[in-house]
Order: structure tokens, then sequence, then C-alpha cells
């Protein structure tokens, strides 16, 4: 029975009964889960209330079966016109024979005029003002210039040039000697071929004559 004694309930503060004390615990426990089970919670998480007038706007359509007879009522209206200009012709003068008028016509003329003197001045004076740089000098400096570089230079002016010009000079006569030379010894060879061409035939022409020279004797005998 000693060993067993762990098995009874054991209270968390000290008690006279262990049995009272059990059953009052279990009172306050049962009637702690049932507050539980019913206790509301402090934030409502519950879906919104739907209204009508959010989904379904009223106005909104009303505005739009306006707006639509509005426009059925125009292109009635179009419609009726377009069928009495096709069965009457027409009772409008569509010709418009308005001339453009202008009212500040005569005041843009005349600014017209004050920009085109105001132009015509300027342009006056720039081709009667005299220039102030001497070309005459310029060019007597650059002459002096000239002297200078000549007296200082190691070869005379132009001599790159010449230099140039003579060995490419020299190059064409090269190239023309050699074009010469490659078409003597061109035409050479053809002569050559021409002759050996020329050599064969008549041999080929004396053993045909000789061939049937031996034919005609050989008939005779």
């Amino acid at each position: 029975m000693l060993f067993k004694m762990h098995r009874a309930y054991q209270s968390i503060l000290p008690c006279g009964n262990k049995y009272l004390q059990q059953k009052w615990d279990k009172a306050n426990y049962e009637e702690h889960k049932k507050r539980i089970q019913t206790a509301k919670p402090v934030v409502d998480t519950t879906t919104p209330l739907t209204y009508g007038h959010l989904h379904l706007k009223l106005k909104k359509l009303k505005l739009e079966k306006e707006r639509l007879s509005v426009i059925e009522r125009d292109n009635h209206l179009l419609l009726e016109k377009m069928s009495c200009i096709m069965r009457t012709k027409g009772r409008i003068d569509n010709k418009n024979y308005y001339q453009a008028k202008s009212l500040n016509r005569e005041k843009r003329e005349k600014e017209l005029l004050r920009v085109s003197q105001e132009n015509q001045a300027i342009l006056d004076r720039i081709t009667k003002c005299e220039p102030q740089y001497q070309v005459q000098r310029w060019h007597e400096d650059w002459q002096r210039a000239e002297k200078y570089m000549d007296s200082i230079a190691r070869y005379p002016r132009g001599w790159y040039k010449l230099q140039n010009r003579k060995e490419q000079k020299l190059n064409k006569n090269a190239s023309k000697q050699e074009r010469e030379k490659r078409d003597k010894h061109q035409n050479d060879e053809d002569v050559k071929s021409k002759t050996e061409e020329g050599e064969k035939g008549d041999v080929q022409s004396r053993e045909e004559k000789d061939h049937q020279e031996r034919e005609t004797v050989l008939e005779m005998v």
C-alpha cells in the first residue's frame, strides 16, 4: 500500500483533504475549459457584410441608359435629315464665296516694310565697310618667309616632288620596255609556231602526194 501512494492525487497547494481538493480542482478545470470554449474573440475576423448598392450601381446604370437614349435620339434625327436630303436634294447652299480678310493686314505690311528697310541698311553698311586687314601686306610677308625658308633649306623647294616624278617616269619607261620585250617575244613565238605548223603541213601534203602516186602506179600495173 505504501508503494502505491504515488498514484494518488497530488495537490499543488497544501490541503487537508486530497479527495476534496481533487474534486474542487477538477470542477475548476472543467469551468476553465467551458469558459475557453465559449470565449469570444477580441478582433472581428468575420467577412464584412455585402451591400447591394456597392455591387449593383443603379446610378451608373441610369446614366448609361440616358447616354444610350441620347445617342439613339441623335442617330434617329441624323437619319431623318439624311433621308430628307436624299428625297429633296437638300435645301442648303453649301458654296462659300467668302473672301478671307484680315483686320491687321496694313500693320503687318508696314512691319514687313520696316524690317526689309533695316535689313537693306545693314547690308549696305556691310558692303561699304572697308577691310581692316591688308592682303597685300600678308602676301609680301609670305614671300619674305619663303625666301628665308629657301635660304635655310638643305634641298631646293619641290625637290622631293621632282624626284618622285623622275622615279615615276623611269618606272613607266622600264615597264614600257618590258612590255615591248614581252610582246616581241610573244610575236616571235607565234611566228615560230606558225612556221612549224606550215612545215608540218607541207610534210603531210608531200606524204599524201607520194601515197597517191604509189596507188596510181599500182593501179597501172
